[in-house]
């Protein structure tokens, strides 16, 4: 065999042996309906709901499924950032800022088109709202500011869908900061961009939340605790003494009543407001009293437990009734057939401390009929309950 001819020959089976041994990307999920995409969107809208941990579930078998999708990083940051904010331990909310800071640059690495360069502004946007480290407002100005520049096919916007989302989530990061009219602006850009969007119910909610931590701040009693829990989603028995005792006044309100003081419950012994817990558990507000721990075989305040808006209702009108004097309010509704409210029975232990909140507008139902007996309080209505206790009280 001629010698150019053996090259030729040993050239092919190179090339096919090459071809043969080379790495061939497989999809790991083959299902129909198991894509990233679909991961993805889905993830976003629990999310949306509050789900963190069914999001992370599904951010995470989006990657399982093309580890070099990029949207499913911004979820993942997005996640980590909320995770960030609920922790109180330095070290630990630590690591989860640097984990979500990782994600966040997994994302802007693998940017590979428009639509996804319009998703990485709009995740540093809702990261930087969530964790507000240092210079975040200007940061996140910045991100908006360059995802405006950023021309995206609307129809291939995984999740978000119109480029008014940006507008949307601007808004709740001037929420974050307090410059309501900022807000307001952006909230009533994004109804004005489209009739039909998905984001016009969710704008309506923020606007009237925006509106309603407008008013909870103004005359605000003490200072920057007070706009701390005002922007809460989610007030605890700790933030909820806090406000009893300064925006309340409970002191002066139950003057002349004689209580013992309580014993200091091991739970409150290092907590920053050790006295306005002790002054609450001495009047022995009900629904406020102390708790009885078997895990450490002791009676604790639990200050960092979530005040639902039952047991709102149920210690407001303790108050209301011991601070009046007038004890047939403690029995007032009772008897009744019929509730106003389709998810407050009057067999409810609430019932009556519910109708005695919402009959004086200390609290408000929802327009559908709703109490949300079992929702978190959030601070904003925590402060405007508080305040028209007060001026129930005060007016008898």
């Amino acid at each position: 065999m001629k010698k150019p001819m053996i090259l030729v020959m040993l050239t092919v089976v190179l090339m096919v042996f090459a071809t043969g041994c080379a790495t061939q990307k497989v999809s790991r999920c083959t299902t129909p309906g198991d894509t990233p995409q679909q991961h993805y969107v889905a993830g976003m809208e629990v999310l949306q709901q509050g789900n963190m941990a069914v999001a992370q579930a599904k951010f995470e078998r989006a990657l399982y499924c093309d580890e070099e999708f990029p949207p499913a990083y911004g979820g993942l940051a997005i996640v980590y950032a909320y995770k960030t904010s609920l922790q109180r331990d330095p070290d630990f909310e630590s690591v989860e800022r640097n984990r979500t800071l990782e994600y966040v640059k997994k994302f802007g690495k693998a940017i590979n088109s428009s639509e996804d360069r319009f998703a990485f502004y709009l995740a540093v946007i809702r990261v930087n709202t969530f964790m507000d480290g240092k210079n975040w407002l200007p940061k996140t100005e910045d991100a908006y500011k360059r995802a405006q520049m950023v021309t995206v096919n609307e129809k291939a916007l995984l999740y978000y869908g119109g480029v008014e989302s940006l507008d949307y989530f601007m808004g709740l990061a001037y929420m974050r900061t307090q410059d309501f009219q900022k807000a307001r602006n952006m909230f009533s850009l994004v109804l004005n961009a489209k009739k039909d969007s998905k984001w016009n119910g969710y704008t309506d909610i923020a606007w009237k939340k925006n509106d309603k931590i407008a008013r909870a701040v103004t005359g605000i009693s003490l200072g920057e605790i007070g706009k701390r829990i005002a922007v809460q989603n989610s007030i605890t028995r700790g933030d909820l003494a806090v406000l009893l005792v300064s925006e309340l006044d409970i002191r002066k309100l139950y003057t002349g009543q004689v209580f013992q003081q309580e014993l200091i419950p091991v739970d409150i012994k290092d907590y920053p407001f050790k006295e306005e817990a002790l002054t609450v558990l001495k009047y022995k507000i009900r629904g406020l009293e102390l708790k009885y721990d078997n895990a450490s075989k002791a009676y604790l305040f639990n200050p960092g437990d979530i005040v639902k808006r039952g047991e709102m209702a149920f210690i407001l009108e303790d108050i209301l009734i011991k601070t009046t004097g007038d004890n047939t309010l403690a029995t007032k509704y009772f008897g009744q057939e019929k509730s106003p409210f389709t998810d407050v029975r009057p067999t409810s232990p609430f019932y009556n401390a519910v109708m005695n909140m919402t009959t004086r507008g200390i609290m408000e139902s929802d327009m559908s009929g709703i109490f949300r007996i079992d929702a978190p309080v959030d601070g904003a209505e925590a402060i405007l309950a508080i305040r028209m206790l007060k001026q129930n009280t005060v007016l008898r």
